[in-house]
């Protein structure tokens, strides 16, 4: 982990998922202040909303920690530069390929950039771009997701991205797992559901019951019923809400076919429907109609527990792993 720890500065190279709602002051600080690196979910936030955020995360630890950008949001430039004014060593860029503006604009800033790969071309393309380090998350995580597991984008990428680190996401939730990608040529990992049901995570009980009551098979993509009405994949816990998701779509597509909707607002009226639903169940504990994000590494999540604790596990298996190996090789 030598490698990723130094970029971050951290004692682990394991970096927190950033997840709306979730990724805020509280637990990025438990994170950061265990050793590991956390991150802030920006989100929809606004500049204003960001830089309290990022003051109240330094309130509670003086360790390195990052903020996560969604490269969509519409003043992706201004949310730089509060990262930047308030000091933020680590900036990453998500939900799409970074402008080379604000890529420049973060280093020349003094901030180091990660990006996301989802393809080896596109890693090549990001480091061309500036990126000082990249993550490829399979489709094994929680929350927005692209179509490859983190079994195969490792062994495409791994062998060939060795000029900067590259932080492996998707499903992780023991330290063994961790140590094989290490040896596959990672620099360190990136985790997020395994840190939903930490004691600082200020998520409703609620939410936390039901990862700790949820198994892999639980934590599916969304379905999309037709495509001309594209659905962008979210991985999360059944519920009641995912149910009536596929209701909405079937009663939307009913009502286009039948000339009562156009097809841009029969899209919008289908990308409305989770307005506001991680929220609703993060926040408010309503577990049946919010959405219930979670990636399959959800079955390895048995209890709350402080950060801490979890990260000494992760890095406790990796450990026993190599000592086991060593043993028997002696």
């Amino acid at each position: 982990m030598a490698r990723g720890a130094a970029f971050f500065g951290t004692r682990y190279a394991i970096m927190g998922g950033a997840m709306s709602w979730v990724s805020e002051r509280h637990l990025v600080a438990a994170l950061s202040n265990a050793g590991a690196f956390g991150v802030i979910a920006c989100g929809a936030m606004e500049p204003p909303r960001l830089a309290e955020e990022i003051a109240g995360t330094q309130a509670l630890t003086d360790r390195p920690f990052g903020v996560n950008l969604i490269t969509m949001h519409p003043r992706l430039d201004q949310l730089v530069d509060v990262c930047l004014a308030a000091g933020v060593g680590h900036i990453v860029f998500a939900g799409g390929i970074p402008p080379g503006s604000a890529i420049k604009k973060a280093k020349d800033g003094g901030a180091k950039v990660v990006c996301f790969a989802p393809a080896l071309v596109l890693a090549k393309r990001l480091i061309r771009s500036g990126a000082d380090a990249l993550v490829i998350e399979g489709s094994e995580a929680g929350g927005h997701i692209g179509p490859v597991s983190l079994n195969v984008l490792a062994q495409e990428i791994l062998p060939h991205v060795t000029d900067v680190p590259v932080f492996v996401a998707g499903g992780i939730g023991r330290g063994e797992a961790i140590l094989s990608y290490l040896e596959m040529g990672a620099a360190g990992a990136q985790i997020g559901t395994r840190f939903v049901c930490a004691t600082e995570c200020i998520a409703h009980p609620a939410f936390k019951k039901a990862f700790i009551r949820g198994q892999a098979r639980d934590a599916i993509p969304t379905v999309q019923l037709d495509e001309t009405f594209p659905v962008i994949p979210v991985r999360a816990l059944q519920n009641a809400g995912t149910k009536r998701f596929l209701e909405h779509q079937a009663e939307t597509i009913r009502r286009f076919r039948a000339g009562e909707l156009d097809k841009e607002a029969a899209q919008l009226d289908i990308e409305h429907f989770w307005a506001g639903a991680l929220r609703r169940a993060v926040i408010d504990g309503d577990v049946e109609n919010g959405s219930l994000m979670a990636g399959q590494s959800v079955g390895m999540v048995t209890r709350e527990q402080p950060a801490a604790e979890i990260i000494a596990e992760l890095v406790g298996q990796a450990a026993a792993a190599i000592a086991a190996r060593q043993q028997s090789a002696a």
